[in-house]
């Protein structure tokens, strides 16, 4: 028989259940983490793609701007139809120009025009809206263009792209153009091929 006796008690007390953490569970000091299914960078949660009326209205927008900067190409050319005279030959019915040809002032206007216009859709439609999402037609709506996958500005190059892409949306008897009416994400054509979204976000 032993004489040392029963061993003495644990002083720290007994363990608790098998796998269980003696003390407790540990708190999150940063809280809930939540998961954002659009994927990191994303387009937020609680964005509203464009309404198709605020597309319109912002390439009407865009539009007549393009016009104004090409109307020295308008002006240039009523003053070549003025310089021409037209006269029919009540024979054979052929219609021949008998005035001078279109001036050297007129010429340089519808030049200067077709530079100007072409300069005004590089600069709007694709440098600043590339880099900004907003061209000034979007930037009046309160609509901007983003890239699908990461929420930003999609740059100049593709925004450039995506001009060309609309080929595909007017091909179809423009159907593309029509797409965002019932589109669940209310995108064109250019934009699906693109990776493009137009959401409600006015310019801060």
């Amino acid at each position: 028989m032993s004489n040392y006796g029963n061993p003495p008690s644990d002083p720290y007390g007994q363990p608790g259940p098998s796998g269980q953490d003696p003390y407790g569970q540990p708190v999150n000091p940063y809280g809930a983490q939540s998961y954002d299914p659009a994927g990191y960078g994303g387009v937020p949660q609680g964005v509203t793609f464009a309404h198709w009326g605020k597309r319109v209205g912002a390439a009407v927008i865009d539009g007549l701007l393009g016009m104004l900067a090409q109307s020295l190409y308008i002006v240039g050319s009523i003053m070549a139809a003025s310089s021409a005279e037209l006269t029919t030959d009540p024979v054979t019915g052929e219609v021949t120009n008998t005035g001078g040809g279109a001036s050297g002032l007129a010429l340089a206007l519808m030049g200067l025009g077709i530079i100007m216009g072409l300069a005004f859709f590089i600069w709007n439609s694709c440098i600043k809206q590339g880099r900004t999402g907003y061209s000034i037609g979007k930037g009046v709506m309160g609509i901007k263009l983003v890239k699908a996958e990461t929420g930003q500005p999609i740059g100049a190059g593709m925004s450039f792209v995506r001009q060309l892409a609309h080929i595909l949306d007017a091909l179809p008897c423009y159907l593309g153009f029509l797409w965002p009416l019932w589109d669940s994400k209310r995108q064109t054509f250019a934009d699906k091929v693109i990776g493009t979204y137009v959401i409600d976000q006015p310019k801060g």
